[in-house]
């Protein structure tokens, strides 16, 4: 897909989303230059915030995936981000405007970080507007892709709020969210994790190195994708675990829900998602680079692989000394083993080919998946209902 003319891809319906895959490496080095412009202004706001009330909740919120942004990376920045500051949850869009009293709490300083591609889906809007009614001490970050969208244009004049407008082609035109996932959870992970700049900058290059990899390697993921399967599973654990739900849903949206597709945290997989697990299911393992959490991730693939039910069970990560899975492994050549919320990166673009090349297998054109059109790239239909204390 990534060599063919744009005249073939437009052919198959997949020029758009092809071309969006492919430029991730290119936007997340951009995504370095915005944090830098900006690093200044964010330290200044966090800092008054801060000064202002001590340690404060930090809410990542989304819809789809744009809540699995929160998903991936909250894991990692409650151990690696500043916790006498922050205290870090993930809780999606569509669970807050429907039960806001079970997670905003009137009294709690709270900082609501909004991920979004448009910044104008329907549960977006309201959760800001329930925020407003319900917390005394709200601050925002959006962090969005779209400078024209409801989330990036509420903040623009507000004192306690914060807008970080992403790469300007990481506003997809795809219908599934590729570089808007990506470059939001990096611009997240730039921004609370406390490393050092020269740390995250190196990390930046490497991810896209590996991120191009990816793009080079295609032959071999079209080599899994030609497996005979209509199911597949995605697992992980930690962070891994999160972005394992991202990967699920690129499989489902851009097939249209032809392929089956399962997620679940390496040992959550056997307590009843196992079943899911037959002859045409195929299986992938982000796997960790820590060294007590790989143990689970490889203990499951050694089991799935001595089962002999599935036709391809396959580790995805790095390779490392004496620690490495004994049957499939696609494994980036990039020696460095980066920590695992930074693996999401390359580990995305994985699975993001391997849902575009699943997707013309089964005769679905990516760039426009859903044939009913009952599923759209912003959602709709949704109604907002009047929230009152």
């Amino acid at each position: 897909m990534f060599e063919k003319t744009d005249e073939q891809l437009k052919a198959l319906g997949a020029d758009i989303t092809t071309r969006e895959i492919a430029q991730q490496p290119d936007l997340w080095r951009q995504t370095w230059d915005i944090y830098q412009a900006k690093k200044a202004e964010i330290e200044s706001f966090l800092t008054n915030i801060h000064e202002k009330f001590g340690k404060v909740k930090v809410i990542f919120t989304g819809a789809g995936t744009s809540a699995y942004v929160g998903n991936t990376v909250m894991p990692y920045l409650r151990k690696y981000g500043d916790r006498t500051k922050y205290n870090f949850e993930a809780i999606d869009t569509t669970k807050i405007v429907s039960t806001p009293e079970y997670y905003l709490e009137e009294d709690t300083p709270t900082i609501l970080v909004s991920f979004a591609r448009s910044g104008n889906s329907p549960e977006s809007v309201a959760t800001v507007e329930v925020a407003k009614q319900i917390v005394k001490n709200l601050y925002q970050i959006a962090i969005t892709c779209a400078p024209e969208g409801f989330l990036a244009k509420d903040l623009q004049d507000d004192p306690n709020g914060l807008v970080l407008l992403m790469p300007e082609k990481s506003l997809d035109l795809g219908f599934a969210m590729t570089g808007s996932f990506s470059c939001m959870s990096l611009a997240t992970l730039l921004v609370f994790d406390t490393i050092s700049d020269e740390l995250k900058h190196s990390f930046v290059e490497q991810i896209a190195k590996m991120g191009e990899e990816v793009v080079a390697r295609e032959s071999e993921i079209q080599a899994l994708v030609d497996t005979d399967f209509d199911r597949i599973t995605y697992i992980g654990s930690g962070a891994l675990g999160g972005l394992a739900e991202e990967a699920r849903l690129k499989i489902l949206e851009l097939t249209a829900g032809k392929v089956a597709a399962l997620f679940d945290t390496s040992m959550g997989l056997r307590h009843g998602p196992k079943s899911f697990l037959d002859d045409k299911t195929i299986v992938f393992d982000f796997v960790s680079n820590n060294t007590y959490t790989r143990q689970y991730d490889l203990d499951i693939l050694d089991e799935i692989k001595n089962d002999e039910i599935v036709p391809l069970v396959m580790g995805v990560g790095q390779n490392k000394d004496d620690q490495n899975f004994g049957g499939r492994f696609f494994a980036f050549s990039e020696a460095r083993l980066l920590p695992d919320a930074y693996m999401a990166f390359p580990d995305i673009m994985f699975a993001q080919t391997i849902a575009l090349l699943t997707s013309v297998k089964v005769g679905n054109t990516p760039d426009t998946p859903s044939p009913t059109g009952t599923v759209n790239r912003v959602v709709k239909g949704v109604t907002i209902h009047e929230y009152s204390k």
